[in-house]
């Protein structure tokens, strides 16, 4: 199994005309994720081609996400589109009540992003993002713009702020035959869709994972919050590393979320007495996370 999305997934490109949109469309389609339509408005009716493993492909373009789920039974979405442009495209996924929505533009404005996070949540439907680099389930799915080679299935579900450091541990990991079940780009923005906490329960369930890798930063309470679900619910080990330790506090570093306020909250050390005393496993770096999945011998 995996969670969030499988091969079963139908998949919804919104901007897919679009210089990003059609790249990584192209991948997601190398990869063997069924993407069943795209939507570009004022592009209607059209398709885009793609070469895939030589063999010609084609995506149906439709102008709304409404007459695009209608038409070809989409149940998820990932919006390749500007920052100033992802509010609406979130907004008209909802509308059309699409299950999962991934959003991989950065610095979607604050307020904004407040709004979707509502919209998504009084609908029941799952967001991703800002700032996602998307999901993937090894062998399944992948619907974002993660290099996917380094990824190799496997019994370890990994969520992450962190693209990069998401994907130097991926890497170390299929490098020591340490596979994954789901991997998931939760954002650096201020305000994410989806959290930590709202994701623990998907792997706690989830037969296929053994041990979940937990990839915060400075900045917020997402892994506080994390921590008590941790101790609350969740059985299996959990290996956590906290970024930006050595950050000055009141600046922002990297992402926009990752900002230490001036009385210390958001800091590494909170975040980490929090988890340590759920009793996560702390990692003091990317390779500590493999050696720690090693000893576990899953």
């Amino acid at each position: 199994m995996s969670i969030i999305i499988d091969q079963n997934t139908r998949l919804l490109v919104q901007g897919i005309t679009g210089r990003e949109g059609s790249f990584h469309t192209q991948t997601m389609l190398e990869y063997g994720t069924n993407v069943v339509a795209g939507v570009t408005p004022g592009k209607g009716g059209q398709d885009v081609s793609f070469e895939v493993k030589g063999r010609r492909m084609t995506v149906p373009v439709f102008n709304t996400v409404r007459e695009a789920a209608e038409k070809t039974q989409c149940n998820a979405a990932v919006i390749f589109v500007p920052a100033r442009f992802t509010p609406a495209g979130v907004y008209e996924a909802a509308d059309a009540a699409i299950p999962v929505i991934m959003t991989i533009s950065e610095h979607t404005p604050v307020h904004e992003m407040m709004k979707c996070y509502y919209a998504a949540r009084q609908r029941g439907l799952r967001l991703f993002g800002p700032n996602s680099f998307g999901i993937i389930s090894p062998g399944k799915c992948k619907a974002g713009f993660m290099a996917h080679k380094y990824y190799i299935p496997g019994p370890v579900g990994i969520m992450s702020r962190s693209a990069t450091n998401c994907y130097e541990t991926v890497m170390m990991m299929s490098e020591r035959g340490i596979g994954q079940s789901t991997c998931i780009g939760v954002g650096g923005d201020m305000i994410p869709g989806s959290t930590f906490a709202d994701l623990l329960g998907d792997f706690e369930a989830d037969p296929e994972t053994k041990a979940i890798v937990l990839i915060g930063e400075i900045g917020g309470s997402e892994e506080e919050i994390a921590a008590d679900y941790i101790k609350a619910h969740v059985t299996k080990p959990v290996i956590a590393l906290i970024a930006g330790k050595n950050a000055p506090r009141g600046r922002n570093m990297g992402h926009a979320g990752a900002i230490v306020g001036a009385d210390g909250t958001g800091s590494a050390e909170n975040k980490e007495t929090a988890l340590t005393a759920a009793g996560a496993y702390i990692a003091e770096g990317t390779t500590h996370i493999v050696e720690i999945l090693a000893g576990l011998k899953l």
